[in-house]
């Protein structure tokens, strides 16, 4: 089942493929009714010292499923002794203990109080970037790329980990971060609470990936502020790229005003990627929000955080409805009888948008099966964009 869940998040993440280490690749202790019995802990201990004779890594990984959870192998003991030979580390990662977004928070746990050790020296202007969940947030492996190009144009260091070639090396350095980077209202906030309470590293929480200027100008700003860079410096940044967005985006003002002025929108997505969108495509295209479903199941205790950045700051007296909904039938439910003509939703939804809705959908999150998605982004002002040509394409044509 291990990696049929692999696979699912695999494909349903923009259609990827799992990379020369994972896949079919890896090493399974593979369980079956004997070891319920009798226990896989020495299935598991030859398993992995098999695998580190015969696969060269940098840091090896001990996923647990169901089967030893539910039998009470101890995993750690057995992982235990090879760390005198390699960097290795075991997360709790069984099915019926949470979702992906879970295993996120887990993983970076298990780094932390498994593999980090106090930092000889903290680098100055150097942060760590938590809360872009990967193949969940499907524009993860190009939202990470800009953000990290983003701080580096005032002059910050940002460790993002993941496809990452150095990516070993910038987990083993966390501690050396002055700050921590949360892009999210809760993704990460587990790990940057532990990375403060084990190492004392401060951070900034932002709702969502910055997309578009406004949001991205916002963000530079605070960041900047933080390390007391010179206003000279971000502010050169911030009016350069704003000049030259704003002018593309007049490239395609014709489409944009002339075919669907000022059209209602309908959001389906993770609370980060909905934040983010419905802010830019009200604040910056004067967009009219109907309706926004949150649909990563974000914890209670957060949703009117959410809420408030989905409704409050918006350039326009509609609000949308907002509704945290997992259920996919419900959500289609959810979107019948309103006035939206565009859908920023998963490829759940766009296949009978324009039939049930009359709405011209966009793919834009978990699951995404009908695009490959490698290096694409929303983030920053390349990222809206992007964004923006994606919207006007779905109808633009000959006259």
């Amino acid at each position: 089942c291990g990696i049929g869940q692999l696979f699912r998040q695999l494909y349903a993440g923009g259609q990827n493929a799992g990379g020369p280490q994972g896949g079919t690749s890896t090493p399974c202790s593979s369980l079956v009714e004997h070891h319920v019995v009798f226990g896989g802990e020495e299935k598991l201990k030859d398993l992995i010292k098999s695998s580190i004779e015969l696969m060269d890594g940098d840091l090896y990984t001990v996923i647990t499923g169901c089967v030893p959870s539910l039998i009470g192998d101890d995993v750690s003991a057995v992982v235990r002794p090879f760390r005198e030979q390699t960097d290795i580390i075991h997360v709790k990662t069984s099915g019926f203990t949470g979702n992906s977004y879970e295993g996120y928070e887990l993983f970076f746990e298990a780094v932390i109080n498994d593999l980090l050790k106090p930092a000889e020296k903290v680098e100055p202007k150097t942060v760590n970037i938590f809360g872009i969940v990967p193949f969940q947030h499907v524009f993860w492996k190009g939202d990470s790329r800009e953000i990290k190009n983003l701080l580096a144009r005032i002059g910050v260091k940002a460790n993002v980990f993941l496809a990452e070639f150095d990516g070993t090396a910038q987990l083993k350095n966390i501690p050396a971060a002055e700050y921590n980077i949360v892009l999210s209202t809760w993704n990460g906030h587990r790990v940057a609470e532990l990375l403060k309470e084990k190492f004392n590293t401060p951070y900034l929480s932002f709702p969502s990936v910055p997309i578009g200027p406004k949001q991205t100008g916002e963000f530079l700003r605070t960041v900047a502020k933080t390390f007391n860079i010179s206003d000279d410096i971000v502010e050169s940044v911030i009016n350069e790229e704003e000049r030259r967005v704003y002018r593309f985006i007049e490239y395609g003002g014709d489409a944009h005003m002339l075919v669907r002025p000022h059209p209602f929108f309908a959001v389906v997505a993770d609370s980060g990627t909905a934040i983010g969108i419905t802010r830019f495509l009200v604040n910056e295209l004067g967009y009219l929000p109907d309706i926004v479903q949150i649909t990563d199941e974000p914890p209670e205790e957060v949703r009117g955080e959410i809420l408030r950045h989905l409704t409050e700051g918006l350039e326009t007296p509609v609000k949308p409805d907002v509704i945290f909904e997992t259920d996919s039938h419900l959500i289609r439910q959810n979107l019948k009888n309103r006035a939206f003509l565009f859908l920023y939703a998963s490829s759940l939804e766009a296949p009978t948008a324009l039939e049930e809705y009359g709405a011209l959908p966009i793919t834009v999150s978990f699951p995404t099966m009908n695009r490959l998605i490698l290096n694409r982004s929303y983030a920053g002002f390349d990222g809206s964009l992007t964004l923006f040509e994606e919207t006007i394409s779905t109808f633009v044509g000959p006259l």
